[in-house]
């Protein structure tokens, strides 16, 4: 029998192999590794490119933006990025030059407030705020700039753009503020030109710049210009004179007035509105 007909027979020999073979430890037959998968590009829907995240924030359009990106003036959650296309998600903290940027794009609004509205705090106390209204202006979350108290009535300026917000929460100058005012009482010849004099408080000294009685209307009327930002300032200025402020209301805050906008209404404002605002 020769070997070939051997093999017929049902037992193999050999690497040619065969169910009772024992595996051979052959470079040949030694197990092939699975390769581990490279990991997955991000899709272009896992977050936004940073030129766009900053353009959308309306500090520069998006060209502008590769060139401060790439001269490392934004920093993401902290690390200075300067690599082009580089997505940044929702929750990351994205800073250009130092301050934070919003990614939504700025928007400013401004109100005629309603007496009897808060502008802040009133949820546990079940008031209707401000931001109840404005909910109809913008999906956008936008804060009031500065306060007005809630028996104080007329224009209030929102945005969420904090810079902004910031500056006109405390800037260099003050800004100038027109308010009407109803009094208890008749204002004093001797009290109105000692208010325009300037009253100490006990926060400092306040410095207005016009206080006159409303033209053809009662004593108790009066019309009063200030810059000062300090908390219930109107009302306490007349209260050191001996004077309860009966009716307030704001009718003039930077370059803003209430003219064609009815009491508990808002508007978007103009871009050159939003320019005089940042200028002040």
């Amino acid at each position: 029998m020769s070997r070939n007909d051997k093999s017929k027979g049902g037992k193999v020999s050999g690497r040619q192999g065969g169910g009772n073979t024992k595996k051979s430890s052959a470079r040949g037959n030694a197990p092939i590794k699975q390769q581990q998968s490279a990991p997955k590009t991000p899709s272009k829907t896992d977050g936004i490119r940073l030129n766009k995240y900053i353009a959308n924030a309306g500090i520069c359009s998006r060209r502008d933006a590769d060139i401060f990106i790439s001269a490392g003036n934004v920093t993401v959650n902290g690390n200075v990025v300067t690599e082009m296309g580089y997505k940044v998600a929702p929750t990351d903290e994205v800073k250009f030059d130092g301050r934070r940027v919003n990614p939504d794009k700025p928007e400013y609004f401004v109100l005629n407030k309603p007496k009897g509205i808060y502008v802040t705090g009133s949820i546990e106390k079940g008031g209707k705020t401000v931001m109840d209204i404005m909910a109809k202006a913008t999906k956008a979350k936008l804060d009031p700039v500065g306060k007005l108290d809630t028996q104080a009535m007329g224009l209030l300026v929102f945005t969420n753009d904090g810079t902004l917000a910031k500056r006109l929460g405390k800037p260099r100058n003050g800004i100038r503020q027109i308010y009407q005012v109803n009094l208890t009482k008749p204002l004093s010849v001797e009290h109105l030109e000692k208010i325009r004099n300037g009253v100490i408080l006990e926060d400092g000294k306040v410095n207005i710049q016009d206080i006159s009685y409303i033209a053809e209307r009662p004593k108790n009327e009066v019309g009063i210009e200030t810059n000062s930002t300090k908390n219930h300032i109107i009302q306490r200025l007349f209260k050191s004179q001996g004077y309860e402020v009966e009716k307030l209301d704001r009718v003039v805050f930077g370059g803003l007035t209430k003219k064609d906008l009815p009491r508990g209404r808002f508007r978007r404002l103009t871009d050159q509105e939003v320019i005089n605002l940042g200028m002040l």
